[in-house]
């Protein structure tokens, strides 16, 4: 149970990116009143906390509806993932979990931030939605299982609360080498679970005996 609370806590932190998304909020909150900084990053954190809750709790529900086996999403999902973590590692822009420029701009000019662009898609965006399928998948079916996964998710928005509050303070003690270091650490870890992914769909569709 604690390598599977800490597998899931590593997969969550590193797609929602609580580090990552501290130097955004700056960014777009900074010039805003603490007491506007703190009801912007409340607001990001339940609604895309509300959206991962959703997939987690609805995620099966939803490939079955669609015709998806858990074979193919998780073939799928491990690329995603990599895809993800080859971002992370190299700074190449896949688009995944990144808004591009133009979002970027019309963000500043936007009067709820906390919805976009924080919630979705830098809080729940299509890595972190992946994940949150796949981690439940993998529990397979034990509820104390399922509550490790919702109680690291919860952790981890905890801790992206806490990033965006303390944005400022973390810019200038970690500069933009140290968050560098630690996305790119992130990236192998999330290259290596991507990896694991794609092996267990590989292995569960039947393909290899």
């Amino acid at each position: 149970m604690t390598a599977q609370a800490a597998a899931a806590f590593v997969m969550l932190f590193v797609t929602i990116g609580p580090v990552e998304l501290a130097p955004v909020f700056a960014g777009l909150a900074g010039h805003k009143g603490a007491a506007a900084r703190r009801r912007i990053a409340l607001k990001a954190i339940l609604v895309g906390g509300g959206v991962l809750l959703a997939f987690a709790a609805g995620g099966t529900r939803m490939l079955a509806l669609l015709g998806i086996g858990f074979p193919a999403f998780r073939i799928a999902g491990g690329i995603l993932l990599l895809l993800l973590a080859i971002d992370l590692l190299l700074a190449h822009k896949f688009g995944i979990g990144d808004i591009t420029r133009e979002e970027e701009q019309e963000a500043k000019h936007e009067a709820n931030i906390s919805v976009f662009p924080l919630a979705i898609p830098l809080i729940a965006g299509p890595g972190a939605m992946t994940s949150v399928v796949l981690l439940m998948d993998r529990a397979d079916g034990s509820l104390g299982a399922q509550a490790v996964v919702v109680a690291m998710l919860l952790a981890v928005l905890a801790a992206g609360y806490a990033a965006m509050l303390a944005a400022g303070t973390l810019s200038r003690l970690l500069g933009v080498t140290g968050i560098n270091v630690l996305t790119r650490i992130s990236g192998v870890l999330l290259a290596a679970l991507a990896v694991q992914f794609v092996l267990d769909g590989i292995a569960s569709s039947g393909l290899v005996r």
